[in-house]
């Protein structure tokens, strides 16, 4: 199981990705441009010490990300159909998650074998990216049986 991150913009939410992947024992893909200096002090803030525990990847876009990576790409959308509890996770996923303010480019979105979303309230347009990956990658480890003991 791996997180990838489609050309992040918000330092705090890389940092707190980080750490969420750290305490799970996940990979982390960047693929950039990040719309920010990726060695940004707010991202060492917001991850802490736990950077340290994780494997993070960078790319210089998508199509290196594409060309290095091996797994099915499960894009996680508030516009996709299929509900995250509905979806069957496998071991190999990638949780693919789009920019903070527009997602992914139709190209990429096609890429995707899947789209998932988190259902929400009515009321509301979407969680905050870090959250959300949260929300998405606990359910696949519980899937797939791999959360830590």
């Amino acid at each position: 199981m791996r997180i990838a991150l489609y050309q992040p913009e918000i330092p705090g939410n890389v940092g707190a990705i980080l750490r969420l992947a750290a305490c799970f024992s996940v990979s982390v893909d960047i693929i950039e441009p990040c719309g920010f200096v990726f060695s940004d002090a707010r991202v060492r803030r917001a991850g802490m010490d736990y950077i340290a525990h994780v494997e993070i990847t960078r790319h210089p876009d998508w199509a290196a990300f594409a060309a290095s990576t091996e797994g099915r790409l499960i894009l996680l959308s508030s516009k996709a159909q299929t509900r995250l509890v509905d979806f069957a996770f496998e071991e190999g996923d990638i949780l693919l998650m789009g920019q903070e303010s527009a997602g992914v480019p139709d190209a990429v979105r096609d890429e995707c074998i899947a789209r998932v979303r988190i259902p929400l309230s009515p009321e509301v347009r979407s969680l905050n990216i870090s959250v959300a990956t949260g929300i998405a990658l606990a359910e696949a480890l519980r899937q797939t049986g791999q959360l830590p003991a």
